[in-house]
């Protein structure tokens, strides 16, 4: 039985919670707010995040982080990609022997253009941490919730770490696959949200299957364009860190991705839809970073590039359509498998 703590105690962090506590290891869940934790610990649940999801009794919660921390080995992070550093900052004051983080998060800075496991190295010192991975891949917490089956991949650099984290989440319902490529796992889970928030505004704008698919098809492409220009494996983009969590992200309504999109191409305006959705809609973040990323690698995303228009710049949704459809014609294999410029 491992000591496990998870830092945030949204639906991710407390889904997670919910796979380590039935597989007999010891979890305190930190979350910020008060009403969650007493929630959690009298009436096991976690209403606000997971309706109708009950959880195991052996989950206990803290709104102290010390608490959180204390005799723990593992640490899980889930929490926003924006709360990364300001958490990481926490944690470097707090932890007094070396313990093995990962996160859970999936979004690169806007200003630093950093991806999250280069944030939680910057903020944490290496004296504190045995190792730095992250978990990813095409999984909704309310179905986690539920113990409905769902892979997963633990990637870090150390496998026997990874291994670890395996053997810690492994069961009937949950599966998890090992990869090293950090980088991959990274950019795909966070340019994901981009394409799938490109998705639900197609849906909302009626345009209809063909388009989605397209749009789905093109948009690994520039996944892993970016991807394997900032270092990634290209492999990486065609497993669960990509198409796979690309699938579940742009076809879903427990996406929030997909939902704000689908607003937003039903006419709503961007500042209404975040503030209605209640929880952080990482591809809006993930489009900025991308944007300046793309054009400071010399690297070609025309499907980022007009919901960036769309999103920041006040273009039309169909305008922005109109002019993907009218590129200048290519040849699909040479997009597909050559990624060098």
């Amino acid at each position: 039985m491992a000591n496990v703590a998870v830092i945030g105690a949204g639906s991710w962090g407390t889904a997670i919670s919910l796979v380590l506590a039935d597989n007999g290891h010891d979890v305190l869940l930190y979350g910020r707010e008060q009403e969650h934790v007493d929630e959690i610990n009298t009436s096991h649940t976690n209403s606000f995040y997971l309706k109708d999801a009950p959880l195991p009794e052996s989950i206990r919660a803290t709104t102290d982080l010390k608490e959180a921390l204390d005799g723990r080995n593992i640490v899980f992070l889930v929490v926003p990609s924006s709360a990364i550093r300001p958490v990481a900052k926490q944690l470097n004051t707090m932890l007094t022997e070396p313990v093995t983080i990962i996160h859970a998060a999936k979004g690169i800075e806007p200003k630093t253009h950093k991806r999250l496991s280069e944030i939680v190295t910057d903020e944490i010192d290496s004296s504190k941490r045995l190792a730095v991975g992250v978990l990813t891949g095409p999984t909704h917490a309310e179905e986690v919730a539920v113990r409905k089956p769902t892979t997963i991949t633990i990637a870090c650099e150390n496998l026997d770490v990874a291994d670890e984290v395996q053997e810690l989440l492994t069961n009937d319902q949950f599966r998890v696959y090992l990869n090293s490529d950090v980088v991959g796992a990274e950019y795909g889970g966070a340019l994901k949200n981009i394409i799938a928030l490109a998705a639900g505004m197609t849906d909302g704008l009626g345009y209809g299957d063909n388009a989605k698919a397209a749009l789905m098809t093109r948009g690994i492409v520039e996944i892993a364009r970016l991807g394997v220009k900032l270092g990634a494996n290209p492999a990486s983009f065609s497993g669960l860190t990509g198409i796979g969590d690309l699938i579940v992200t742009a076809t879903s309504q427990h996406s929030r991705n997909w939902r704000a999109g689908n607003a937003i191409g039903r006419g709503e305006k961007l500042e209404d839809v975040l503030g209605n959705m209640g929880m952080v809609v990482e591809g809006v973040r993930a489009c900025e970073a991308a944007h300046s990323l793309a054009k400071e690698a010399g690297v070609e995303m025309p499907i980022t590039e007009a919901l960036y228009n769309v999103l920041f710049e006040g273009k039309s949704p169909h305008d922005e359509v109109k002019k993907l459809m009218r590129r200048p014609q290519k040849h699909e294999m040479e997009q597909v498998f050559h990624f060098e410029e």
